[in-house]
């Protein structure tokens, strides 16, 4: 049947900053199994591994098709700083699998493609609606709210607050 429908219009509760991860491979050659599926499997683990770690700053993350070939996951962070502590961390995940994955990189020959993109968001510089939609993106990172509990216009939950 699938997620349960939040009827309705909703907003996400996120109110501080949120850091945006978006990360990426694209299949450029499926018969080379060997390039892109280690990194294929290494992400559900690095995944779990933040999800179950309530101190890693990971928010929450959803996992999307793109255009062909393109498999990506956006990710949602409380910081950029915990972002980055996490991609240098010599005791979790990332670091062997980054290592790995550079070294395929290199004898791959183009086979599998690699991106990502990271964004830093102020308090008051996002906003998000979901009319009748199962929990997605930053609302269901950090919980929604109904609309009019921030503003009924995406103007009124647009408002960046002067320092």
């Amino acid at each position: 049947m699938g997620a349960e429908l939040l009827a309705g219009r909703m907003t996400a509760e996120a109110e501080g900053e949120v850091t945006v991860f978006l990360i990426g491979m694209r299949i450029n050659r499926f018969r080379a199994l060997r390039s892109w599926l280690p990194v294929f499997r290494a992400m559900p683990r690095m995944l779990r591994e933040l999800s179950r770690d309530e101190g890693s700053g990971m928010l929450g993350h959803q996992v999307l098709f793109g255009p062909p070939r393109v498999l990506y996951v956006v990710q949602y962070w409380d910081s950029h700083e915990r972002l980055l502590e996490y991609s240098v961390a010599q005791d979790k995940e990332h670091r062997p699998a980054w290592a790995a994955f550079n070294r395929r990189l290199r004898e791959g020959r183009g086979k599998v493609g690699f991106w990502h993109e990271t964004y830093v968001v102020p308090a008051g510089a996002h906003e998000a609606v979901y009319i009748n939609m199962p929990a997605f993106g930053l609302g269901k990172a950090t919980g929604v709210v109904p609309v009019g509990r921030r503003g009924d216009r995406a103007a009124d939950r647009l408002s960046l607050s002067e320092a």
